[in-house]
């Protein structure tokens, strides 16, 4: 039998690194006692009312295709929701499409406007999947590195410094995951004066938006003069702790969206019918369970972020999301070392910071989406770690 000499995967996707927090989970998931502090996402099931929704349309037999962008019904309770919680204003009949997960809007904005060698900015510390969502699309990513003497708050000057003639766009994440970092009103409006004087494009996610707990949200678009420049991207695993139903969601000007649907009709023809009606109930109904959740967060964190500084992990106080950030520079460790010790001798998983970018190094990201018995317990484990070391 001849041996095929040539490379059949493209270059694009060799020069991909595989996720760096795929490699801990695997890890961690082999040891038994592990408490993991590396999972992104909320350990409430999710609610029966949202539950039972989905159960009925099965049995109603509601299992064929919807239309591509999604049940008309459920665009309609997305843009009532856009509307009442943030001051938005989306059509449902053009402006916004439902997406399998957040995770694939991202890939739809991106494939939507990016050309060759366009290069797109990526704020650092950031989630793992963009810039390489960025390279798949064609484009290149630039990175801004923000620091945690500023509690990793993207100021306008780090965005000068790296825009440039091929710049197309701004991703920007708040709450921000991993760092939990929320940018207000006056941080997105002064963000906004250099997006309108380069002339780009932002994709806002917005996935934890439900998740804040000091200040009130302020979505990008509501920024003026934002909304014909933004994707909004966001969804329901966060705020309506369904991670395994893999439903999100694009509201953006119709230029924008139509091109999304484009591809969207090729690549996933529609998101999951069931899952759909289940997303209605969540928008209908599901806002009590929203603040309860946020409600058991918001103590979480008090809890877990002032144990970490009472410890010696210096850490600033999240404005939303579920995750701290902290310092681990005082162990000398890099973070994969600390991440990787910490799991072998202590069994408490974590995630390395250098994962999110090189502005990550010298950090962990903890996710304080355990119960608070299993808190207490991680931080014990930890103090007993920084003892020895």
């Amino acid at each position: 039998m001849t041996r095929a000499t040539k490379t059949y995967v493209s270059e694009t996707v060799s020069r991909l690194k595989p996720s760096g927090i795929r490699r801990f989970f695997d890890l961690a998931a082999s040891m038994e006692g592990v408490i993991s502090l590396g999972v992104g996402e909320p350990d409430f099931v999710t609610a029966w009312s949202v539950r039972e929704a989905c159960i009925l349309s099965l049995e109603q037999g509601y299992t064929s295709y919807t239309a591509n962008a999604g049940l008309l019904a459920l665009r309609q309770e997305i843009s009532a929701y856009l509307s009442r919680k943030f001051g938005l204003s989306y059509r449902p009949d053009g402006e916004v499409l439902v997406t399998v997960g957040a995770s694939q809007a991202l890939d739809l904005a991106l494939r939507a406007i990016v050309n060759p060698r366009d290069e797109v900015i990526v704020v650092e510390p950031s989630f793992v999947s963009y810039s390489p969502l960025v390279a798949l699309a064609g484009g290149v990513p630039i990175s801004v590195r923000t620091n945690g003497a500023d509690h990793f708050k993207l100021r306008p000057q780090q965005i000068e410094e790296v825009v440039s003639p091929r710049t197309k766009a701004l991703i920007l994440c708040s709450p921000n995951n991993p760092t939990g970092t929320v940018l207000n009103q006056e941080d997105l409006a002064a963000i906004a004066r250099i997006v309108e004087k380069h002339d780009l494009l932002v994709i806002s996610d917005e996935i934890y938006a439900e998740l804040t707990y000091d200040e009130p949200y302020t979505s990008f678009p509501a920024v003026e003069g934002m909304r014909e420049r933004t994707i909004l991207v966001s969804g329901f695993s966060k705020g309506f702790a369904m991670t395994g139903w893999r439903l999100g969601f694009v509201a953006a000007p119709e230029e924008l969206l139509q091109a999304m649907l484009k591809i969207h009709q090729y690549a996933m023809m529609c998101a999951p019918t069931m899952a759909q009606y289940g997303a209605i109930e969540a928008l209908k109904n599901g806002e009590h369970d929203v603040d309860e959740m946020r409600k058991s967060y918001r103590r979480r964190r008090n809890y877990f972020v002032q144990s970490l500084n009472d410890i010696g992990l210096h850490c600033h106080l999240p404005g939303g999301a579920f995750y701290a950030f902290p310092s681990i520079a005082s162990t000398g460790m890099t973070s994969e070392q600390f991440a990787e010790r910490l799991l072998l001798e202590e069994k408490v998983a974590v995630v390395p910071g250098s994962v999110f970018g090189d502005s990550g190094e010298g950090y962990v990201r903890c996710s304080y989406a355990s119960s608070l018995e299993q808190l207490q317990e991680a931080i014990k484990r930890m103090k007993r770690f920084l003892s020895r070391i």
